[in-house]
């Protein structure tokens, strides 16, 4: 099975609890005892999918047909997994205690949110960084104070902070598992006017006394956290992870209505959505079949199909990208005071430039 082929197999393995089309076909595929699975670990666990994988397997009862060895690595990841997502989850309706205690409702989002509105069949399946919440702009300072005086701290200890457009520097609490990222902002400038707090506060879900984004939200934001927050739009990939947000959040809602509201997010949000029907084969996920999806989709076969021509193809763009982001950094720096400072002080750190040259404190 060569890249396009592996990842493929695992789409279909993904959905198996839900598609019997595709639990034939890899059961088929199965009983051949063919499986290179030492690309299916690497290609899941780059994707943040492998315990995802043991889950779906383990339901449609097809672990008997893996090398035993695998099977325990899997449910051993898979249970660390678990408990690590108990722990985020405890964590989560503690500061969401905190938070309301104080006349602040936060809402949850990405695979916290996931997990606390209860997406997921077994809490295992989703691997998750960190705890994402947004505010109004009215509570978002004021929530900060209030994690920052109940022994939260930022993660990177720095006399500065970059002045980011959606989110504080990321904070921790000793003893605790996870990160909490407090956003005001939920995708880049050039889109938050189609896609911001005041438009998911409308019909936000309420479980548990838990707020989190709807259904339609939710998939939407699986979205843009690879299409354009990561940039997957721009480099022709598919984040398996988010694919499979997408595909149960479409088993209850529409996909194409969650999407068919915006204006600039459209095309990139419909592309994903095309990309992730074909790599799963899944009927419940839904797009719009334009020209320009169409062609995104053929860009994306085209670059699995050629995985080691389009891996130096998305380094030249990530270079590109990264590029183009300092050069909008200084160009913000001549009207954005706030700017300006954070970039005269890294400019003018020491310790950074000694890091950045290679040259050890």
């Amino acid at each position: 099975m060569n890249y396009k082929e592996t990842l493929f197999f695992i789409g279909k393995c993904l959905t198996i609890t839900h598609e019997k089309g595709n639990r034939i076909l890899v059961e088929k595929e199965l009983k051949k005892g063919t499986i290179n699975w030492d690309n299916i670990v690497k290609i899941t666990t780059a994707h943040y999918v492998f315990p995802a994988l043991y889950c779906n397997l383990k339901r449609a009862d097809f672990l008997h047909y893996l090398p035993q060895d695998l099977v325990e690595y899997m449910k051993y990841i898979s249970d660390l997994n678990r408990e690590r997502n108990k722990k985020i989850i405890t964590e989560a309706k503690e500061i969401n205690t905190l938070l309301l205690a104080n006349n602040i409702t936060p809402i949850f989002l990405k695979g916290t949110g996931n997990l606390l509105e209860g997406l997921y069949e077994d809490i295992a399946e989703r691997m998750v960084g960190d705890i994402d919440i947004v505010f109004s702009k009215n509570d978002y300072n004021k929530a900060i104070e209030i994690l920052l005086s109940n022994n939260y701290s930022k993660v990177h200890k720095t006399t500065y902070d970059f002045p980011s457009f959606k989110h504080y520097p990321r904070l921790q609490k000793e003893n605790k598992i996870a990160a909490i990222e407090i956003h005001k902002e939920l995708l880049l400038e050039k889109y938050s006017r189609e896609f911001n707090y005041n438009f998911i506060k409308k019909d936000t879900l309420v479980i548990n006394n838990v707020k989190t984004m709807s259904y339609q939200n939710q998939l939407a934001l699986s979205i843009i956290a690879s299409q354009i927050n990561d940039n997957g739009q721009f480099y022709n990939s598919i984040s398996l992870r988010n694919s499979y947000d997408v595909f149960l959040l479409s088993i209850k809602t529409d996909s194409l209505k969650a999407i068919d509201n915006f204006n600039l997010l459209f095309d990139p949000l419909n592309n994903f959505l095309a990309c992730s029907k074909k790599v799963l084969n899944s009927k419940f996920i839904t797009f719009e079949n334009t020209q320009n999806t169409t062609k995104h989709l053929n860009k994306f076969l085209f670059s699995i199909k050629n995985i080691k021509k389009s891996n130096k193809k998305r380094k030249r763009t990530a270079r590109k990208l990264y590029l183009k982001s300092r050069l909008s950094i200084i160009q913000q720096s001549f009207f954005n005071k706030e700017m300006r400072s954070w970039l005269f002080n890294r400019l003018t750190d020491i310790n950074w430039i000694k890091e950045k040259i290679g040259i050890s404190k």
